[in-house]
């Protein structure tokens, strides 16, 4: 794939044509800007930070019945993604009140939000990503009220995965922005998932490990998105193998103690009574002597036949 001419620079990734229709490269810039591009910087590996998370979790979510634009990554920093039509709604999912909510709205920091708040924001720098409401969305022509109902429903149903993914590595999911586009007529998550568009506490101690280190200068950005990335690509990538081993050998033992003494003692005991069983067989001799001594063997055999696995299985299991 070759990179062509540049199609769109937003405030920290660039977008390129390629040789190949319908896709397009993404690059993950190290710039870094916050309250509307008032505060502006670039800091080194930035881009790779947040490109790895955003592969990461778009492939985590494609596994689970969302789709995404992502295709592949070319390097550290650059992504690979298909044509989207954008929808230029934010659409932002809050777990817990905290940031703008707090400010405009009578809520507590740290209060939980249970059901979850989707707040919806028009994707327009000029007008400061005004809030809307699903009117308006649909009368400004944004959204069909159909489409908006998709969208709310995917947004949900990306947020208790990655509520789920986080918990495991010990990180709340405060709340996070995300946007969609079009694909014919299929609605796919675009743009990005990272420290840039999500807010993570950790949950034994609530320091921030996303942006806010940036906005509100609380340590060394880059020291808290680079172990931040770790925790979430390493840790959550090693996970489901843990899960998997741990089921395998948990049935096994259970299954083969209950059943193996069941018969083995069943088999002890049936034993006597099968036994007496040829004792009634000599009343039809006058019938058919012959036949009555040929069945008696096949009898024998069937018991010994019953006696093996009752001897041998258990020691194989165990």
């Amino acid at each position: 794939m070759k990179q062509k001419a540049l199609l769109y620079k937003g405030k920290a990734k660039s977008v390129f044509r390629t040789d190949v229709k319908g896709q397009f490269i993404v690059e993950f810039r190290d710039d870094i800007t916050a309250f509307d591009g008032g505060k502006k910087d670039v800091l080194k590996n930035k881009g790779s930070y947040n490109a790895g998370v955003s592969a990461f979790l778009f492939e985590y979510l494609e596994k689970n019945g969302v789709p995404t634009h992502f295709v592949k990554m070319l390097d550290p920093r650059r992504m690979v993604v298909r044509e989207l039509a954008m929808i230029p709604l934010e659409v932002i999912v809050r777990n817990v009140a905290a940031g703008s909510i707090v400010r405009n709205y009578p809520f507590k920091e740290g209060t939980k939000l249970s059901p979850p708040i989707i707040v919806i924001d028009y994707k327009d720098d000029a007008r400061h990503d005004p809030m809307l409401n699903d009117e308006l969305i649909v009368a400004l022509k944004l959204a069909t009220a159909k489409e908006l109902a998709e969208i709310k429903t995917i947004a949900l149903k990306i947020n208790a995965l990655l509520v789920k993914l986080m918990a495991a590595q010990g990180i709340t999911l405060v709340d996070f922005k995300i946007e969609f586009g079009r694909s014919g007529k299929t609605i796919c998550l675009g743009d990005e998932i990272s420290m840039d568009s999500m807010r993570l506490w950790d949950k034994k101690t609530n320091e921030s490990l996303d942006k806010d280190v940036y906005r509100f200068e609380k340590g060394d950005v880059m020291a808290t998105y680079n172990r931040v990335a770790k925790r979430i690509t390493t840790k959550a990538a090693a996970a489901p193998a843990k899960k998997t081993a741990a089921k395998v050998p948990a049935r096994k033992p259970v299954k083969v103690p209950a059943k193996k003494p069941a018969t083995t003692k069943t088999a002890a005991k049936k034993a006597p009574v099968k036994a007496s069983v040829p004792a009634k067989k000599p009343v039809k001799k006058p019938v058919a002597a012959k036949a009555a001594a040929k069945r008696a063997p096949v009898k024998i055999v069937a018991k010994k036949a019953v006696k093996k696995p009752a001897g041998k299985t258990p020691a194989k299991t165990r």
